[in-house]
């Protein structure tokens, strides 16, 4: 049991950390074209491991490769202008969100449980993002609506993920989403060649979060199971405000901790007492970190 909990720790840590590598890399790189490249990588690292090979595969893929496009879009959009510790904390929130979208997906009231978890993230919301009142930043709302489409991605994942082996499956993810992320790119900031300089952090991200981080994550799953995996990786958010604290030196107030604490509790909340149908949407495999 130790080593599977050990590995989604640090499948959690290395998901924390890319909110601040993707923040320093974004000084010197626009976010669309460091979406394709950092994809990219990771795609073509999935791929050498095992290639799509039915049209189903790649039929549904590519839908689920839009929702995650469109996520990290918004998500890496959002880091231009907002503090890697506050991007990790509404990130964090597509946990709350995922369960309100099953509801109105499957038409049916989510838990009271859930409904506590929504009103004690938005608390913490108001609290992390607090500027003179409460108003959020433009960067602030594209996480959140980062956080929105990760939580349609999950859903949709519950529906068809477990039709396909997950490796390729998450392949035809990734290369939707680089190919996307490319593509628009040239369209809206006629990016070139990643420079030396932004080279690493697109291979962190790319190598060691799409492919390495995830592919522990699976393996942890099938030695504790989905419902332990979903607790431990809530540690991600706390590792991308630990790590934009230590490495960005961003500042914490008294209230944002306690925003931070609330946003934290509301997913730990959702994941451990969320109706059995519920958790197995925020459990789902998925890449959307």
């Amino acid at each position: 049991m130790r080593t599977p909990v050990a590995a989604l720790v640090v499948a959690a840590f290395l998901f924390g950390s890319t909110f601040v590598v993707v923040k320093d890399a974004l000084a010197d790189y626009p976010p669309l074209a460091f979406v394709g490249w950092r994809f990219l990588v990771g795609a073509v690292a999935l791929l050498l491991l095992s290639w799509p090979r039915t049209p189903g595969i790649w039929r549904d893929g590519t839908v689920a490769g839009l929702l995650l496009y469109a996520g990290y879009a918004l998500q890496t959009a959002g880091l231009v202008t907002t503090e890697a510790s506050t991007s990790a904390l509404i990130t964090g929130m597509f946990v709350v969100f995922t369960p309100l979208v099953h509801s109105v997906w499957t038409r049916r009231a989510p838990s009271p449980w859930v409904l506590v978890g929504v009103v004690l993230a938005f608390i913490g919301l108001a609290l992390v993002t607090l500027r003179g009142g409460f108003v959020l930043g433009v960067g602030d709302l594209f996480t959140l609506g980062c956080a929105l489409a990760f939580a349609v991605h999950i859903v949709y994942l519950a529906r068809v993920a477990s039709r396909y082996p997950v490796v390729p499956f998450t392949a035809v993810q990734l290369l939707v989403t680089a190919a996307l992320g490319l593509s628009s790119s040239l369209v809206v900031e006629s990016a070139p060649f990643p420079p030396a300089g932004s080279w690493p952090a697109i291979l962190l991200t790319g190598l060691g979060v799409s492919a390495l981080a995830f592919l522990l994550q699976i393996w942890a799953q099938t030695k504790v199971g989905p419902s332990t995996a979903a607790v431990v990786l809530t540690l991600e958010p706390v590792f991308g405000v630990a790590l934009g604290v230590l490495v960005l030196a961003e500042r914490m107030t008294l209230g944002r901790w306690v925003g931070a604490a609330l946003i934290v509790a509301a997913i730990q909340l959702v994941v451990t007492r969320g109706n059995p149908s519920e958790a197995t949407e925020v459990e789902a495999v998925t890449p959307a970190h």
